[in-house]
């Protein structure tokens, strides 16, 4: 366990490349009122980039997104051939990595030990990486025998302002939701 305080159902601040940073503390949160609300990602944004042209404080304003549902997309079954295949490849891509890196240590010539390291790790790596994925798809005994990608997409989006500059936003928009 961890000394650190719970964050669930707190804002959480992001930085700059959208890593999170630390929760925002409660004497902070700002109150915030729909100005707008919309189906698609890219309504809302329209609606921030048309409030950002008529200079509004935009850095006041956020895209909500509600009713979460998990989307899981197959994209094909799942062979033997192509666990290999998947496994080889997330293998090799690490080898080579790690075999150039290496490579990139040697003192009498690096380029050519840098390459030929490189390919060893590419031909290691696969080798590993496609008995790994073989032995994955076995242990599984047909569970999952399906690829596919899964993604969470909100059903609704919000377009929400500070309490203090929400009047200003709907009048620009004029009415907003």
């Amino acid at each position: 366990m961890t000394d650190q305080p719970s964050t669930v159902g707190r804002p959480v601040a992001t930085t700059k490349n959208g890593t999170a940073a630390e929760p925002i503390p409660a004497s902070q949160q700002r109150t915030r009122r729909a100005i707008a609300s919309t189906t698609t990602y890219a309504e809302a944004e329209r609606i921030v980039d048309r409030l950002a042209d008529l200079k509004f404080p935009v850095e006041r304003v956020a895209i909500v997104g509600h009713d979460l549902e998990l989307v899981e997309q197959v994209v094909g079954k799942l062979t033997w051939g192509r666990a290999l295949w998947r496994g080889a490849l997330s293998g090799a891509v690490p080898g080579v990595l790690i075999g150039w890196i290496f490579g990139l240590f040697s003192w009498v010539n690096p380029v050519i030990a840098g390459l030929l390291l490189a390919l060893y790790g590419l031909i290691f790596g696969a080798v590993i990486g496609a008995v790994v994925g073989l032995i994955i798809y076995v242990m599984q005994r047909g569970r999952r025998d399906f690829m596919s990608v899964a993604q969470m997409r909100p059903n609704r989006y919000e377009v929400v302002a500070d309490d203090e500059v929400a009047d200003e936003a709907l009048r620009l928009l004029g009415g907003g939701i």
